[in-house]
């Protein structure tokens, strides 16, 4: 019989992330839990589907099981291990994962997010259950939800985006080439209202932040990454603060959460900006941000994408 721990474990990894589906950068829809001890789908343009399992009492045949079970399932886009930390149980999922690495199925290890737990955990202790559900919060958002839901989003990458000296441009050329494969520098400059020249050195500059891909390194036909696509959504929901349509009381705590993991406090920008005409922190990421979203929002040049809710269970 499950263990009080390994219980609370499995439940707040689920309850982790479908409350940070509230975010409205995804939907959450709960997995069935024949093969895991939790599993889920989360979606957006996509589907992830997230299968974990929980170690707190296993032996050292039970951890060798449990790696199997999540590497040897196909349409799994991540496999959660949440496990008791000690030594013994470090050493032996090194050799387990180890021994997957002459195998066909080595690239399926990079799938794998093990989350240690501290060994003396108690999970009849209230303060002890806040403090691990907290930090395993942290964990979960930074080393599953970026890297793997939201495209591999990082602070560096909003950073270098939100530093562009065109407010509006970057946003709009996203949003240009989301709706559309991007052929043509001089179709896609009449399309958008931008010279050929800026919009060359704006659409390279998204494509060595990884926010725009090519099936060439000299151009050719260029798409939206998958962290492309976070950031546009992300910005969408900027836009929904600005216009003080975020949520009740324009508060969205989740939101807000994965957005200072990115560097982004977009509280502290007034409401009141209005994109150029704003003066703004130029030191400040979050600052240019905002005023990239309030310019694009004022020109009307982007197709904002609506938050991603999941329907009611019948």
């Amino acid at each position: 019989m499950p263990s009080p721990e390994h219980d609370f474990l499995s439940n707040s990894a689920l309850r982790i992330m479908e409350s940070a589906a509230t975010s409205g950068l995804f939907t959450y829809q709960e997995g069935s839990r024949k093969l895991f001890d939790f599993s889920c789908d989360l979606k957006k343009d996509w589907s992830k589907i997230i299968s974990g399992q929980t170690l707190w009492k296993h032996d050292r045949d039970g951890i060798d099981k449990d790696i199997r079970t999540l590497l040897t399932q196909r349409d799994v886009g991540a496999a959660v291990y949440i496990a008791r930390h000690s030594t013994q149980n470090k050493r032996r999922l090194a050799e387990v994962t180890g021994s997957f690495r002459d195998t066909p199925m080595r690239e399926r290890l990079s799938r794998l997010r093990v989350f240690w737990i501290p060994g003396d955990f108690d999970a009849n202790n209230s303060t002890a259950r806040d403090s691990i559900y907290e930090t395993l919060r942290d964990d979960i958002t930074k080393d599953l939800l970026l890297q793997v839901v939201l495209g591999g989003l990082t602070p560096q990458d909003v950073s270098r985006f939100a530093a562009s000296g065109r407010p509006g441009y970057p946003l709009a050329i996203l949003s240009y080439i989301r709706k559309q494969d991007y052929k043509s520098l001089s179709k896609a400059s009449k399309d958008l209202g931008i010279s050929t020249q800026i919009l060359k050195e704006e659409t390279q500059r998204l494509f060595v932040i990884g926010f725009i891909e090519s099936d060439s390194l000299q151009g050719g036909t260029f798409q939206i990454s998958d962290s492309g696509k976070a950031m546009l959504d992300i910005c969408s929901r900027l836009r929904d603060y600005l216009h003080q349509t975020l949520g009740e009381n324009n508060q969205n705590s989740e939101l807000e959460h994965i957005c200072r993991l990115l560097g982004i406090d977009y509280p502290s920008v007034p409401i009141g900006m209005t994109g150029i005409t704003t003066k703004v922190d130029l030191q400040s990421p979050t600052a240019l941000l905002m005023q990239h979203v309030a310019q694009a929002d004022a020109d009307a040049s982007v197709e904002w994408p609506e938050p991603y809710f999941a329907l009611p269970s019948a």
